[in-house]
Protein backbone atom coordinates (compact mmCIF):
# COMPACT_ATOMS: atom_id res chain seq x y z
CA UNK A 1 0.00 0.00 0.00
CA UNK A 2 1.19 3.58 -0.55
CA UNK A 3 -0.02 7.04 0.07
CA UNK A 4 -1.70 7.46 -3.46
CA UNK A 5 -3.92 4.80 -2.18
CA UNK A 6 -5.63 6.43 0.39
CA UNK A 7 -7.37 9.20 -1.23
CA UNK A 8 -5.87 12.30 -0.19
CA UNK A 9 -6.34 15.52 -1.38
CA UNK A 10 -4.31 16.22 -4.07
CA UNK A 11 -2.09 18.93 -2.14
CA UNK A 12 -1.56 16.61 0.44
CA UNK A 13 -0.35 14.03 -1.50
CA UNK A 14 2.25 17.00 -3.71
CA UNK A 15 3.49 17.63 -0.22
CA UNK A 16 4.15 13.52 1.11
CA UNK A 17 6.38 13.08 -1.94
CA UNK A 18 8.24 16.39 -1.46
CA UNK A 19 9.18 15.17 1.84
CA UNK A 20 10.54 11.73 -0.02
CA UNK A 21 7.65 9.36 1.54
CA UNK A 22 5.56 7.41 -0.71
CA UNK A 23 4.82 3.80 1.65
CA UNK A 24 3.30 4.25 5.07
CA UNK A 25 4.52 3.15 8.10
CA UNK A 26 2.09 0.23 10.09
CA UNK A 27 0.46 2.60 12.34
CA UNK A 28 -0.22 4.87 9.40
CA UNK A 29 -1.62 2.18 7.33
CA UNK A 30 -3.99 0.98 9.96
CA UNK A 31 -4.99 4.00 11.41
CA UNK A 32 -5.97 6.55 8.50
CA UNK A 33 -8.71 4.55 7.08
CA UNK A 34 -10.49 4.79 10.05
CA UNK A 35 -9.47 8.42 10.93
CA UNK A 36 -10.71 8.89 7.24
CA UNK A 37 -14.10 7.51 8.00
CA UNK A 38 -14.88 9.46 11.14
CA UNK A 39 -13.79 6.82 13.76
CA UNK A 40 -12.46 7.45 16.99
CA UNK A 41 -8.94 5.97 17.45
CA UNK A 42 -7.07 4.52 20.72
CA UNK A 43 -3.62 4.02 18.89
CA UNK A 44 -0.40 2.20 20.17
CA UNK A 45 2.97 2.13 18.30
CA UNK A 46 6.56 2.43 18.84
CA UNK A 47 8.60 5.68 19.40
CA UNK A 48 9.50 6.69 16.09
CA UNK A 49 6.45 5.12 14.26
CA UNK A 50 5.24 7.99 12.81
CA UNK A 51 2.39 8.64 14.59
CA UNK A 52 2.33 12.07 14.26
CA UNK A 53 1.29 11.68 10.13
CA UNK A 54 -0.96 8.58 11.59
CA UNK A 55 -3.47 11.56 12.68
CA UNK A 56 -2.07 14.79 10.94
CA UNK A 57 -2.29 13.49 7.07
CA UNK A 58 -6.09 12.62 7.81
CA UNK A 59 -6.41 15.81 9.73
CA UNK A 60 -5.65 17.87 7.03
CA UNK A 61 -7.73 16.19 4.71
CA UNK A 62 -10.86 16.50 6.63
CA UNK A 63 -9.90 20.29 6.55
CA UNK A 64 -8.91 20.62 3.10
CA UNK A 65 -11.61 22.93 1.28
CA UNK A 66 -13.57 21.29 -1.54
CA UNK A 67 -12.16 21.38 -4.92
CA UNK A 68 -13.83 24.22 -6.97
CA UNK A 69 -15.37 23.15 -10.38
CA UNK A 70 -13.83 24.09 -13.58
CA UNK A 71 -15.00 27.20 -14.95
CA UNK A 72 -17.38 27.05 -17.77
CA UNK A 73 -16.63 27.62 -21.39
CA UNK A 74 -17.50 30.71 -22.15
CA UNK A 75 -16.81 32.32 -25.64
CA UNK A 76 -15.02 35.58 -25.52
CA UNK A 77 -15.29 38.59 -27.75
CA UNK A 78 -14.31 38.40 -31.40
CA UNK A 79 -13.88 34.25 -31.22
CA UNK A 80 -15.21 32.47 -33.88
CA UNK A 81 -17.89 30.64 -33.27
CA UNK A 82 -19.28 28.30 -36.23
CA UNK A 83 -18.27 27.87 -40.22
CA UNK A 84 -16.19 30.94 -40.46
CA UNK A 85 -19.14 33.28 -38.91
CA UNK A 86 -17.75 35.79 -36.29
CA UNK A 87 -19.35 36.06 -33.35
CA UNK A 88 -19.67 39.47 -31.66
CA UNK A 89 -20.09 38.32 -28.36
CA UNK A 90 -20.17 41.07 -25.35
CA UNK A 91 -17.81 40.92 -22.35
CA UNK A 92 -19.37 40.45 -19.44
CA UNK A 93 -19.90 44.12 -17.65
CA UNK A 94 -17.55 44.55 -14.42
CA UNK A 95 -19.04 45.33 -11.44
CA UNK A 96 -16.81 47.34 -8.61
CA UNK A 97 -18.04 45.99 -5.45
CA UNK A 98 -15.96 46.07 -2.07
CA UNK A 99 -14.78 42.24 -1.25
CA UNK A 100 -16.74 41.16 1.48
CA UNK A 101 -15.06 40.21 4.49
CA UNK A 102 -13.61 36.55 5.05
CA UNK A 103 -15.17 35.07 8.16
CA UNK A 104 -13.07 34.43 11.29
CA UNK A 105 -11.23 31.46 11.62
CA UNK A 106 -12.38 29.30 14.56
CA UNK A 107 -10.52 26.44 15.85
CA UNK A 108 -11.48 23.44 14.37
CA UNK A 109 -8.51 20.86 16.05
CA UNK A 110 -7.15 20.90 19.13
CA UNK A 111 -3.73 18.50 19.16
CA UNK A 112 -2.67 18.81 22.93
CA UNK A 113 0.87 17.55 23.77
CA UNK A 114 2.93 17.11 27.50
CA UNK A 115 6.46 19.01 26.09
CA UNK A 116 7.20 22.20 24.19
CA UNK A 117 9.47 20.34 21.82
CA UNK A 118 6.85 17.82 20.71
CA UNK A 119 4.53 20.47 20.66
CA UNK A 120 6.80 22.26 18.28
CA UNK A 121 7.09 19.35 16.33
CA UNK A 122 3.63 18.26 15.36
CA UNK A 123 2.73 22.05 14.49
CA UNK A 124 5.56 22.07 12.19
CA UNK A 125 4.38 18.52 10.48
CA UNK A 126 1.33 20.29 10.09
CA UNK A 127 2.52 23.04 8.24
CA UNK A 128 4.58 21.02 5.92
CA UNK A 129 1.98 18.85 5.13
CA UNK A 130 -0.91 21.09 4.53
CA UNK A 131 1.02 23.64 3.03
CA UNK A 132 -1.17 23.81 0.10
CA UNK A 133 -4.40 23.77 1.83
CA UNK A 134 -4.26 27.84 3.08
CA UNK A 135 -4.53 26.45 6.93
CA UNK A 136 -3.47 28.48 9.38
CA UNK A 137 -1.61 26.51 12.62
CA UNK A 138 -0.55 28.02 16.16
CA UNK A 139 1.36 26.38 18.60
CA UNK A 140 0.88 27.32 22.39
CA UNK A 141 3.21 25.78 25.31
CA UNK A 142 4.57 27.97 28.50
CA UNK A 143 8.29 29.31 29.03
CA UNK A 144 7.71 32.61 27.14
CA UNK A 145 5.90 35.28 26.82
CA UNK A 146 1.84 34.72 25.51
CA UNK A 147 1.63 37.87 23.71
CA UNK A 148 2.59 35.79 20.04
CA UNK A 149 0.10 33.64 20.97
CA UNK A 150 -2.64 35.95 22.26
CA UNK A 151 -2.25 37.39 18.64
CA UNK A 152 -2.61 34.88 16.90
CA UNK A 153 -5.42 33.35 18.23
CA UNK A 154 -7.80 36.74 18.38
CA UNK A 155 -6.35 36.43 14.24
CA UNK A 156 -7.66 33.01 13.82
CA UNK A 157 -6.13 29.82 13.13
CA UNK A 158 -7.88 26.45 12.06
CA UNK A 159 -5.27 23.87 14.21
CA UNK A 160 -3.82 24.62 17.43
CA UNK A 161 -1.22 22.47 19.18
CA UNK A 162 -1.06 23.47 22.64
CA UNK A 163 0.72 22.10 25.93
CA UNK A 164 -2.52 21.74 28.85
CA UNK A 165 -1.24 24.45 31.40
CA UNK A 166 -0.79 27.00 28.82
CA UNK A 167 -3.84 25.78 27.02
CA UNK A 168 -5.76 25.95 30.10
CA UNK A 169 -4.25 29.64 31.49
CA UNK A 170 -5.44 31.54 28.18
CA UNK A 171 -8.83 29.42 28.25
CA UNK A 172 -9.22 30.99 31.76
CA UNK A 173 -8.33 34.13 30.70
CA UNK A 174 -10.41 34.21 27.36
CA UNK A 175 -8.70 33.52 24.74
CA UNK A 176 -9.88 30.14 23.80
CA UNK A 177 -12.66 29.19 21.57
CA UNK A 178 -13.19 25.53 21.59
CA UNK A 179 -16.69 25.63 20.73
CA UNK A 180 -16.48 24.84 17.08
CA UNK A 181 -14.36 21.59 17.65
CA UNK A 182 -14.06 19.03 15.68
CA UNK A 183 -11.12 17.21 15.85
CA UNK A 184 -9.66 16.64 19.38
CA UNK A 185 -6.17 14.85 19.88
CA UNK A 186 -4.21 13.73 22.73
CA UNK A 187 -0.78 12.29 22.10
CA UNK A 188 1.80 11.08 24.63
CA UNK A 189 -1.45 10.25 26.65
CA UNK A 190 1.00 7.93 28.85
CA UNK A 191 3.04 10.96 29.55
CA UNK A 192 0.49 13.17 30.22
CA UNK A 193 -0.35 10.77 33.02
CA UNK A 194 3.24 10.30 34.37
CA UNK A 195 3.19 14.56 34.21
CA UNK A 196 0.23 14.94 36.11
CA UNK A 197 -1.65 16.73 33.53
CA UNK A 198 -4.97 14.31 34.15
CA UNK A 199 -6.67 16.57 36.30
CA UNK A 200 -6.06 19.92 33.74
CA UNK A 201 -6.85 17.45 30.85
CA UNK A 202 -10.09 16.85 32.40
CA UNK A 203 -10.65 20.40 32.89
CA UNK A 204 -10.24 20.80 28.93
CA UNK A 205 -12.49 18.06 27.98
CA UNK A 206 -15.28 19.47 29.63
CA UNK A 207 -15.32 22.57 28.26
CA UNK A 208 -15.39 20.64 24.44
CA UNK A 209 -18.48 20.55 22.49
CA UNK A 210 -20.24 17.03 22.70
CA UNK A 211 -18.85 14.37 20.57
CA UNK A 212 -23.19 13.87 19.34
CA UNK A 213 -25.31 16.58 19.18
CA UNK A 214 -28.99 16.32 19.75
CA UNK A 215 -30.04 14.94 16.52
CA UNK A 216 -27.93 12.05 17.21
CA UNK A 217 -25.35 13.22 14.42
CA UNK A 218 -21.17 12.85 15.86
CA UNK A 219 -20.15 16.26 15.39
CA UNK A 220 -16.26 15.51 17.38
CA UNK A 221 -13.72 13.28 16.89
CA UNK A 222 -11.52 12.12 19.65
CA UNK A 223 -7.93 10.53 18.40
CA UNK A 224 -5.64 8.76 21.26
CA UNK A 225 -2.02 8.20 20.56
CA UNK A 226 0.54 6.72 22.73
CA UNK A 227 3.88 4.67 22.55
CA UNK A 228 2.41 2.60 25.71
CA UNK A 229 -0.78 2.01 27.32
CA UNK A 230 -0.85 1.06 30.94
CA UNK A 231 -4.22 0.73 32.36
CA UNK A 232 -4.53 4.08 33.76
CA UNK A 233 -4.59 5.67 30.26
CA UNK A 234 -7.28 2.43 29.28
CA UNK A 235 -9.73 3.58 31.51
CA UNK A 236 -8.93 7.51 30.89
CA UNK A 237 -10.04 6.29 26.85
CA UNK A 238 -13.08 4.85 28.03
CA UNK A 239 -14.12 7.97 29.45
CA UNK A 240 -13.76 10.08 26.91
CA UNK A 241 -13.81 7.98 23.26
CA UNK A 242 -17.31 7.05 22.04
CA UNK A 243 -16.79 3.52 20.40
CA UNK A 244 -13.28 3.80 19.73
CA UNK A 245 -11.12 1.46 17.08
CA UNK A 246 -7.84 -0.14 18.61
CA UNK A 247 -5.23 0.70 16.56
CA UNK A 248 -1.96 -1.41 17.80
CA UNK A 249 0.97 -2.25 15.35
CA UNK A 250 3.18 -3.92 18.57
CA UNK A 251 2.81 -4.89 21.88
CA UNK A 252 3.79 -2.83 24.74
CA UNK A 253 6.88 -5.15 25.60
CA UNK A 254 8.54 -4.88 22.03
CA UNK A 255 11.39 -3.43 21.41
CA UNK A 256 13.07 -2.40 18.17
CA UNK A 257 14.66 -5.41 16.67
CA UNK A 258 17.35 -3.29 15.12
CA UNK A 259 18.69 -2.13 18.07
CA UNK A 260 21.54 -3.89 19.62
CA UNK A 261 21.14 -3.73 23.38
CA UNK A 262 23.96 -4.08 26.10
CA UNK A 263 24.57 -3.35 30.09
CA UNK A 264 27.27 -2.51 32.23
CA UNK A 265 27.37 -3.59 35.68
CA UNK A 266 29.34 -0.97 38.03
CA UNK A 267 29.20 1.43 40.63
CA UNK A 268 27.52 4.64 40.79
CA UNK A 269 30.88 6.08 40.89
CA UNK A 270 32.42 4.69 38.08
CA UNK A 271 29.17 6.13 35.71
CA UNK A 272 31.08 9.06 34.45
CA UNK A 273 34.67 7.70 33.53
CA UNK A 274 32.77 4.75 31.69
CA UNK A 275 29.99 7.62 30.36
CA UNK A 276 33.73 9.37 29.21
CA UNK A 277 35.31 5.75 27.96
CA UNK A 278 32.50 5.17 25.33
CA UNK A 279 31.92 8.50 24.21
CA UNK A 280 35.74 8.42 23.36
CA UNK A 281 36.02 5.10 21.71
CA UNK A 282 33.01 3.82 20.75
CA UNK A 283 30.13 6.17 20.57
CA UNK A 284 31.31 8.29 17.49
CA UNK A 285 28.04 10.06 15.84
CA UNK A 286 25.10 12.00 17.87
CA UNK A 287 24.68 10.45 21.26
CA UNK A 288 21.82 10.95 23.67
CA UNK A 289 22.09 10.57 27.05
CA UNK A 290 19.68 9.23 29.45
CA UNK A 291 19.05 10.57 33.14
CA UNK A 292 16.56 10.60 35.35
CA UNK A 293 16.48 13.76 37.07
CA UNK A 294 17.26 17.38 36.34
CA UNK A 295 20.30 17.92 38.35
CA UNK A 296 21.93 14.45 37.02
CA UNK A 297 21.73 15.93 33.52
CA UNK A 298 23.57 18.67 34.87
CA UNK A 299 26.34 17.00 36.48
CA UNK A 300 26.85 14.83 33.17
CA UNK A 301 27.10 17.87 31.31
CA UNK A 302 30.01 19.38 33.61
CA UNK A 303 32.02 16.25 33.63
CA UNK A 304 31.95 15.93 29.81
CA UNK A 305 32.92 19.52 29.81
CA UNK A 306 36.02 18.61 32.16
CA UNK A 307 36.92 15.94 30.19
CA UNK A 308 36.61 17.81 27.00
CA UNK A 309 33.30 16.48 25.24
CA UNK A 310 30.68 18.80 24.22
CA UNK A 311 27.51 17.87 25.18
CA UNK A 312 24.35 20.05 25.82
CA UNK A 313 21.39 19.41 28.83
CA UNK A 314 17.83 19.52 28.36
CA UNK A 315 15.36 19.51 30.90
CA UNK A 316 12.15 21.42 32.59
CA UNK A 317 14.33 24.06 34.36
CA UNK A 318 15.89 25.09 31.38
CA UNK A 319 14.12 28.14 29.68
CA UNK A 320 12.71 27.37 26.56
CA UNK A 321 15.61 29.65 24.56
CA UNK A 322 18.26 27.37 25.93
CA UNK A 323 16.03 24.34 25.42
CA UNK A 324 16.16 25.43 21.50
CA UNK A 325 19.83 26.24 21.29
CA UNK A 326 20.62 22.73 22.91
CA UNK A 327 18.48 20.88 20.19
CA UNK A 328 19.84 23.12 17.49
CA UNK A 329 23.55 22.68 18.09
CA UNK A 330 22.82 18.74 18.16
CA UNK A 331 21.14 18.82 15.27
CA UNK A 332 23.96 20.46 13.69
CA UNK A 333 26.76 18.82 14.91
CA UNK A 334 27.69 21.58 17.38
CA UNK A 335 27.12 19.50 20.33
CA UNK A 336 27.51 15.48 19.26
CA UNK A 337 26.36 14.32 22.97
CA UNK A 338 22.64 16.01 24.10
CA UNK A 339 22.01 14.81 27.77
CA UNK A 340 18.21 14.47 28.66
CA UNK A 341 15.42 13.52 31.06
CA UNK A 342 12.59 11.45 30.29
CA UNK A 343 10.06 14.52 30.06
CA UNK A 344 11.86 16.88 28.14
CA UNK A 345 12.98 14.23 25.47
CA UNK A 346 9.40 12.97 25.07
CA UNK A 347 8.86 13.16 21.19
CA UNK A 348 12.02 14.51 19.98
CA UNK A 349 12.17 13.34 16.53
CA UNK A 350 16.26 13.94 15.44
CA UNK A 351 17.24 11.68 12.64
CA UNK A 352 20.67 9.59 12.30
CA UNK A 353 20.88 9.00 16.84
CA UNK A 354 23.63 6.34 16.92
CA UNK A 355 23.81 5.29 20.65
CA UNK A 356 21.38 5.81 23.53
CA UNK A 357 22.94 5.59 27.07
CA UNK A 358 20.62 5.06 29.92
CA UNK A 359 23.14 6.96 32.59
CA UNK A 360 20.38 5.86 35.31
CA UNK A 361 18.20 2.86 34.64
CA UNK A 362 14.33 4.00 34.14
CA UNK A 363 11.97 2.71 37.19
CA UNK A 364 9.41 2.81 34.76
CA UNK A 365 9.92 -0.82 32.36
CA UNK A 366 7.96 1.23 29.56
CA UNK A 367 10.08 4.12 29.60
CA UNK A 368 13.01 2.07 29.01
CA UNK A 369 10.70 1.16 25.84
CA UNK A 370 10.63 4.87 24.45
CA UNK A 371 14.24 5.61 25.48
CA UNK A 372 16.15 3.02 23.36
CA UNK A 373 13.25 4.18 20.47
CA UNK A 374 15.61 7.16 20.01
CA UNK A 375 17.76 5.30 17.63
CA UNK A 376 17.09 2.61 14.74
CA UNK A 377 14.50 5.48 13.01
CA UNK A 378 13.61 5.00 9.51
CA UNK A 379 15.22 1.35 9.12
CA UNK A 380 18.38 2.26 10.63
CA UNK A 381 20.18 0.02 13.00
CA UNK A 382 21.20 1.86 16.64
CA UNK A 383 22.65 1.11 19.95
CA UNK A 384 21.42 1.50 23.59
CA UNK A 385 23.68 0.95 26.41
CA UNK A 386 22.55 1.17 29.85
CA UNK A 387 24.66 1.59 33.18
CA UNK A 388 23.25 -0.50 35.92
CA UNK A 389 24.16 0.07 39.86
CA UNK A 390 23.33 -2.41 42.40
CA UNK A 391 20.32 0.08 43.61
CA UNK A 392 18.97 -0.16 39.72
CA UNK A 393 19.28 -3.91 39.39
CA UNK A 394 15.77 -4.55 40.24
CA UNK A 395 14.73 -2.19 38.33
CA UNK A 396 16.44 -3.77 35.21
CA UNK A 397 15.10 -6.92 36.48
CA UNK A 398 11.50 -5.79 35.71
CA UNK A 399 12.09 -4.19 31.97
CA UNK A 400 13.71 -7.46 31.13
CA UNK A 401 10.64 -9.38 32.04
CA UNK A 402 8.47 -6.82 30.33
CA UNK A 403 10.48 -7.11 26.74
CA UNK A 404 10.63 -11.00 27.63
CA UNK A 405 13.85 -11.12 26.85
CA UNK A 406 17.54 -10.62 28.99
CA UNK A 407 19.64 -7.60 27.96
CA UNK A 408 23.53 -9.01 27.61
CA UNK A 409 26.03 -8.10 29.71
CA UNK A 410 29.51 -6.77 28.79
CA UNK A 411 31.73 -6.38 30.85
CA UNK A 412 34.79 -5.32 28.62
CA UNK A 413 35.14 -1.76 30.08
CA UNK A 414 38.09 -0.68 32.28
CA UNK A 415 38.69 -0.92 35.59
CA UNK A 416 37.66 2.81 37.02
CA UNK A 417 38.57 2.22 40.46
CA UNK A 418 41.61 4.22 40.77
CA UNK A 419 40.03 7.41 39.14
CA UNK A 420 36.13 7.14 40.60
CA UNK A 421 37.03 5.61 44.52
CA UNK A 422 38.63 8.96 46.09
CA UNK A 423 38.80 7.09 49.45
CA UNK A 424 41.96 6.33 51.18
CA UNK A 425 43.24 2.27 51.05
CA UNK A 426 41.54 0.17 53.65
CA UNK A 427 44.57 -0.30 55.56
CA UNK A 428 45.58 3.40 55.91
CA UNK A 429 41.81 4.44 56.22
CA UNK A 430 42.69 2.07 59.96
CA UNK A 431 45.70 3.50 60.76
CA UNK A 432 43.69 7.62 60.93
CA UNK A 433 41.44 8.51 64.32
CA UNK A 434 37.81 7.91 63.72
CA UNK A 435 36.16 10.95 62.96
CA UNK A 436 34.41 12.40 66.67
CA UNK A 437 36.94 10.74 68.83
CA UNK A 438 37.93 12.11 71.99
CA UNK A 439 40.50 14.28 72.44
CA UNK A 440 42.83 11.83 74.99
CA UNK A 441 42.28 9.21 72.06
CA UNK A 442 43.83 11.52 69.55
CA UNK A 443 46.39 13.09 71.27
CA UNK A 444 48.06 16.83 71.13
CA UNK A 445 48.60 18.42 67.70
CA UNK A 446 51.85 17.26 66.37
CA UNK A 447 51.93 14.79 69.31
CA UNK A 448 54.67 12.35 68.60
CA UNK A 449 54.17 8.67 68.59
CA UNK A 450 53.75 7.66 72.12
CA UNK A 451 52.77 11.37 73.23
CA UNK A 452 51.00 11.62 76.59
CA UNK A 453 46.92 11.23 76.91
CA UNK A 454 44.77 14.50 78.41
CA UNK A 455 46.00 14.79 81.99
CA UNK A 456 48.11 12.70 82.90
CA UNK A 457 47.92 9.47 80.37
CA UNK A 458 50.53 7.50 79.36
CA UNK A 459 53.81 7.89 77.51
CA UNK A 460 56.68 9.89 77.21
CA UNK A 461 55.59 12.89 76.53
CA UNK A 462 54.10 15.34 78.75
CA UNK A 463 50.25 15.60 79.83
CA UNK A 464 47.74 17.19 77.50
CA UNK A 465 47.64 20.08 79.92
CA UNK A 466 51.14 19.94 81.37
CA UNK A 467 53.13 18.70 78.50
CA UNK A 468 54.89 20.47 75.76
CA UNK A 469 52.27 22.93 73.71
CA UNK A 470 53.26 21.29 70.16
CA UNK A 471 53.60 17.69 71.51
CA UNK A 472 55.46 16.23 74.08
CA UNK A 473 59.20 15.22 73.45
CA UNK A 474 59.63 13.45 77.19
CA UNK A 475 61.17 16.53 78.29
CA UNK A 476 58.65 17.52 80.53
CA UNK A 477 55.74 20.06 80.28
CA UNK A 478 56.52 23.95 79.41
CA UNK A 479 52.70 25.14 79.03
CA UNK A 480 52.12 24.95 82.62
CA UNK A 481 53.69 22.13 83.74
CA UNK A 482 57.54 22.74 85.26
CA UNK A 483 60.75 23.00 83.36
CA UNK A 484 63.33 19.85 82.89
CA UNK A 485 62.81 16.53 83.32
CA UNK A 486 59.35 15.82 83.63
CA UNK A 487 58.78 18.89 86.63
CA UNK A 488 55.82 17.56 88.64
CA UNK A 489 53.27 20.26 87.33
CA UNK A 490 51.38 21.92 90.00
CA UNK A 491 48.46 21.90 88.06
CA UNK A 492 48.15 19.05 86.18
CA UNK A 493 50.56 15.22 86.60
CA UNK A 494 53.73 14.72 86.15
CA UNK A 495 55.69 13.25 83.96
CA UNK A 496 56.81 8.81 82.18
CA UNK A 497 52.45 8.63 82.35
CA UNK A 498 52.35 9.02 86.51
CA UNK A 499 49.21 9.35 88.21
CA UNK A 500 47.61 12.92 88.94
CA UNK A 501 50.00 14.87 92.04
CA UNK A 502 47.83 15.81 94.56
CA UNK A 503 47.36 19.46 94.70
CA UNK A 504 49.06 20.99 97.66
CA UNK A 505 46.81 22.43 100.77
CA UNK A 506 48.27 25.85 101.21
CA UNK A 507 50.22 28.31 99.35
CA UNK A 508 50.56 30.01 96.50
CA UNK A 509 48.69 29.54 93.35
CA UNK A 510 51.17 29.89 90.54
CA UNK A 511 49.45 31.86 87.59
CA UNK A 512 46.28 32.10 89.11
CA UNK A 513 47.00 35.08 91.50
CA UNK A 514 44.54 37.46 91.29
CA UNK A 515 45.56 40.85 89.99
CA UNK A 516 45.62 43.66 92.92
CA UNK A 517 42.61 45.81 92.64
CA UNK A 518 43.95 49.86 91.55
CA UNK A 519 43.34 51.90 94.44
CA UNK A 520 40.81 55.01 93.79
CA UNK A 521 42.77 58.00 92.52
CA UNK A 522 42.66 61.76 93.57
CA UNK A 523 43.25 64.39 91.16
CA UNK A 524 46.82 65.74 90.60
CA UNK A 525 47.70 61.76 92.33
CA UNK A 526 49.74 59.62 90.39
CA UNK A 527 48.25 56.37 89.30
CA UNK A 528 48.00 53.41 91.41
CA UNK A 529 48.03 49.28 90.43
CA UNK A 530 49.72 50.41 86.91
CA UNK A 531 46.82 52.47 85.88
CA UNK A 532 47.87 55.07 83.43
CA UNK A 533 44.40 56.32 82.23
CA UNK A 534 44.25 60.15 82.28
CA UNK A 535 42.21 61.43 84.52
CA UNK A 536 38.52 62.77 83.51
CA UNK A 537 39.48 66.20 83.54
CA UNK A 538 42.07 65.82 81.57
CA UNK A 539 40.26 63.72 78.99
CA UNK A 540 39.22 65.57 75.22
CA UNK A 541 35.30 66.46 74.89
CA UNK A 542 33.71 63.71 72.51
CA UNK A 543 31.12 64.43 70.36
CA UNK A 544 27.53 63.11 71.89
CA UNK A 545 25.09 62.42 69.30
CA UNK A 546 26.20 64.33 66.26
CA UNK A 547 27.77 67.23 68.37
CA UNK A 548 30.91 68.63 69.53
CA UNK A 549 29.70 69.49 73.08
CA UNK A 550 29.27 67.14 75.39
CA UNK A 551 25.72 68.80 76.31
CA UNK A 552 24.13 69.59 73.27
CA UNK A 553 20.98 69.37 72.32
CA UNK A 554 19.80 65.74 71.48
CA UNK A 555 18.60 65.57 67.51
CA UNK A 556 15.45 63.85 66.92
CA UNK A 557 14.90 61.17 64.84
CA UNK A 558 17.19 57.75 64.02
CA UNK A 559 21.19 58.47 63.53
CA UNK A 560 21.95 56.80 60.20
CA UNK A 561 25.47 55.12 60.94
Amino acid sequence: MQFDDFGLAEPIRRAIHAEGYTVPTPIQAKAIPHIMQGHDILGTAQTGTGKTAAFALPILHRLAPAPRPAPSAVPEAGVVAAAGAVATVPAPPVHHTHRAPRPHRNIRVLVLSPTRELASQIEDSFRTYGAGLGLRTAVIFGGVGQGNQVRALHTGVDIVVATPGRLLDLKNQGHVDLRHLEVFVLDEADRMLDMGFIHDIRKIVGTLPPAVNKDGVKTRQSLFFSATMPPDIRRLADAMLSAPVRVEVAPVSSTAERIDQAVFHLSRKQKPALLTHLLRTEATGRVLVFTRTKHGADRVVKDLHHSGIASAAIHGNKRQTHREKALHEFRSGKAPVLVATDIAARGIDIDEISHVINFDVPNVPETYIHRIGRTARAGASGVAISFCDAEERPWLKSIERLTRRPIPVRDDHPDYSTLTDVRAPADERAERPERGAPRAQQGRRGAAPGGGARRGGPGQGGPGLGGAGQGGTGQGGQFRGGPGQGGPGQFNGGPNGRPLQARPAAGPRPMTEPKPRPQPRQDGAPAQGGDRRPLASQRPARPVNGFNRPNGPRPRGRQAV
